[in-house]
């Protein structure tokens, strides 16, 4: 079913990609938990596209860089990425991973509200916003963007366990 999702999309177009809402409406429809995680395989894919493969490039060494845990490479990429493309919200969205690895929470807000401009769906970045609100002891505005993710994508688990979590703090009921 989902390759009948994709088929006449076209290549390279990120996250203006006429291809997520047909993605975003069958991750919300089903049911299926495998469904669902292939569905947000396709999604994200989706938000990494770009026509541009040297920018490709340079996004797949930053992503490399923060997964090694070098953060300043991984900054230099991704500052790379946004300058030659600022409308590219998977660039705004691994810039923000970084700040927030850094500790640098101030930009990682900014740079997800700005990944949230050009992209409001992204659950990644909704999510991202909720653990900076956490990590700044914000526990109302973390449980707004994650559950604002999870009407997006209610497949994320430990998502909505986080969410519960903050619920039960803030009513009293916490464990």
């Amino acid at each position: 079913m989902l390759l009948l999702l994709t088929v006449g999309a076209p290549a390279g177009a990120g996250q203006g990609n006429l291809r997520l809402d047909a993605l975003f409406q069958a991750l919300r429809a089903t049911s299926d938990e495998a469904y669902a995680e292939s569905v947000e395989e396709h999604i994200w894919d989706s938000w990494l596209e770009h026509p541009d493969g040297d920018m490709l490039r340079v996004m797949r060494d930053g992503v490399l860089s923060l997964n090694a845990d070098d953060y300043a490479s991984a900054l230099d990429a991704f500052n790379t990425v946004i300058a030659t493309d600022p409308t590219y919200a998977e660039g705004w969205n691994k810039r923000a991973n970084v700040y927030y690895m850094l500790g640098d929470y101030r930009a990682a807000v900014d740079d997800l509200r700005h990944t949230l401009v050009l992209e409001p769906r992204h659950f990644g970045a909704l999510t991202g916003l909720g653990l900076v609100y956490l990590a700044l002891n914000q526990p109302q505005p973390a449980l707004r963007a994650l559950d604002a993710a999870l009407v997006l994508n209610p497949h994320l688990d430990k998502v909505r366990q986080q969410a519960e979590s903050i619920r039960n703090h803030l009513s009293g009921t916490a464990l």
